[in-house]
């Protein structure tokens, strides 16, 4: 069906933003998008109150945390509210938030607001921190400005110096592995480790939202590279996108249908795209555990926690829905479902 295309004349992707007609702020979310419309979920609202603030107007944000769960709220919230944005997929065989094109005021580009930074534009102290962390990260790193974006209420403009953080866009392979191995080297003056007292909070927070051991939280606390602090304070998250020409399937090439829960155990075969959201990982050596039998050859998973959380040859357990592919004998198993309850997830197997 082909590839929509953004007003920026690129492709729509993971975490660029929509404002609609009404105001709402949605973020842009996986990169397969209905013909006149784009899959993305609310995480801003207008609202009398809010911590977020532009031009004398509050925003409430939806989204409490990141987590699958708290996705399906806001589809709850937009039913009752602005049912126009809530449609069944049939590529997907899921109910999701999407927005009609000619709903959208604003499309925002995570590049085009960073280099507007870049450019001598920083309107406050935070804009200003933003900018001298991408060009250090420029500098250390030889990545052309154009691979490099920054999202979230920066990207909106709805940001607080006293308390919004830094999200930054790293578009493509190459630029991925730059920056991470400049990071692992020490590399990029400002940015340093995240303290002790903020991880053991985001370890509870994992436990208790995840349902997982604290054995199994550690393992993907010390496989988290992307998340750190910039000059002593600011939290900083490193987010990697999808390039347009790694954008290779568009909707309607294949379709998904619901097959159940499985839970399973498998050695990765390829862990190359588990750098995305979603992250994809090839599996093989799959032992099914519970659920139906299936033949399963990749794990989805579209919770940011596992992530870049398996290497290539490594034996994992997994569980989430099962989907068959194009009615054949092949399927995926699917992590961060927004419309399954109980536990998701991907750790080593016998941890």
């Amino acid at each position: 069906m082909g590839l929509p295309m953004t007003g920026a004349g690129r492709l729509p992707k993971d975490r660029d933003f929509i404002e609609t007609t009404e105001g709402l702020l949605f973020c842009v979310v996986d990169y397969l998008h209905p013909p006149g419309k784009y899959t993305a979920y609310l995480k801003y609202s207008p609202a009398p109150r809010g911590r977020w603030q532009r031009g004398g107007t509050a925003y409430h944000r939806e989204l409490a945390y990141y987590h699958a769960h708290q996705v399906a709220q806001t589809l709850d919230y937009l039913d009752a509210n602005f049912p126009a944005y809530v449609d069944y997929c049939p590529v997907r065989d899921m109910r999701f938030s999407m927005v009609p094109q000619d709903r959208v005021s604003r499309y925002y580009c995570p590049e085009s607001r960073l280099a507007q930074l870049l450019s001598g534009g920083p309107a406050d102290p935070l804009e200003e921190e933003a900018a001298r962390l991408a060009e250090a990260l420029l500098r250390a790193t030889g990545i052309p400005p154009e691979d490099l974006g920054i999202t979230g209420s920066i990207l909106l403009n709805i940001h607080d110096p006293s308390f919004s953080d830094i999200d930054i866009t790293v578009y493509g392979r190459e630029a991925v592995e730059r920056l991470r191995a400049t990071l692992a080297q020490g590399g990029v003056p400002g940015v340093g480790p995240i303290d002790a007292a903020f991880m053991d909070g985001w370890r509870r927070e994992i436990i208790d939202h995840h349902g997982l051991t604290a054995a199994q939280v550690e393992w993907l606390v010390e496989g988290r590279w992307n998340f750190a602090y910039y000059e002593g304070h600011r939290y900083l998250s490193l987010h990697p996108v999808r390039s347009d020409a790694e954008i290779q399937e568009a909707y309607g090439d294949h379709y998904y249908r619901d097959a159940g829960v499985c839970r399973l155990q498998a050695v990765v075969a390829d862990a190359a795209d588990a750098i995305y959201l979603p992250a994809v990982y090839g599996i093989e050596q799959v032992t099914i555990l519970d659920g139906p039998p299936a033949q399963v050859g990749q794990i989805y998973s579209y919770e940011g926690l596992f992530a870049q959380a398996a290497d290539a040859g490594q034996l994992i357990e997994a569980q989430g829905k099962l989907e068959r592919i194009d009615g054949g004998p092949a399927h995926r198993l699917v992590i961060g479902s927004s419309h399954r309850s109980g536990r998701e997830y991907l750790v080593p197997a016998g941890l």
